[in-house]
């Protein structure tokens, strides 16, 4: 008698089971990460104002173009920036600074100006915009 074995090949098959496991792990790690993410945001309010047309009058407006060029109430300085807003403001200090910069301007020019109005003992500085109808 001869005897034989028959061999039966198993097919591989994939477990499922600790694949589903991490993914659960890592979707529940994106989930509490993801909430917390929203606590270092900071919340801001906008402050609304409208500016009276006596407060156009003690104002300097500061126009600065693409180049970085400056000028102030239409003229370009001849001394320095502060110096010039100083002079500008009639020993006002309650003057508030307009700043209306060309939108491709560097933001180290607009610094300037600011840095300039705060040497100058200007401390109110507003910024012009141009809304746009969508």
């Amino acid at each position: 008698m001869h005897f034989q074995r028959i061999l039966v090949k198993e097919e591989p098959e994939v477990n499922l089971i600790p694949m589903i496991d991490v993914l659960l792990v890592i979707l529940l790690f994106l989930m509490v990460t993801t909430t917390f993410s929203k606590m270092g945001e900071l919340s801001i309010v906008l402050p609304k104002a409208s500016m009276a047309q006596s407060q156009k009058s003690q104002s300097l407006h500061v126009v600065i173009d693409r180049n970085g060029q400056v000028t102030i109430q239409g003229h370009i300085p001849q001394v320095p920036l502060s110096k010039a807003l100083k002079n500008a403001a009639k020993g006002n200090p309650a003057m508030v600074v307009i700043i209306d910069a060309d939108a491709r301007t560097t933001q180290q020019a607009v610094i300037t100006v600011m840095e300039a109005a705060r040497q100058a003992g200007l401390d109110h500085i507003a910024f012009a915009i141009r809304q746009t109808r969508s």
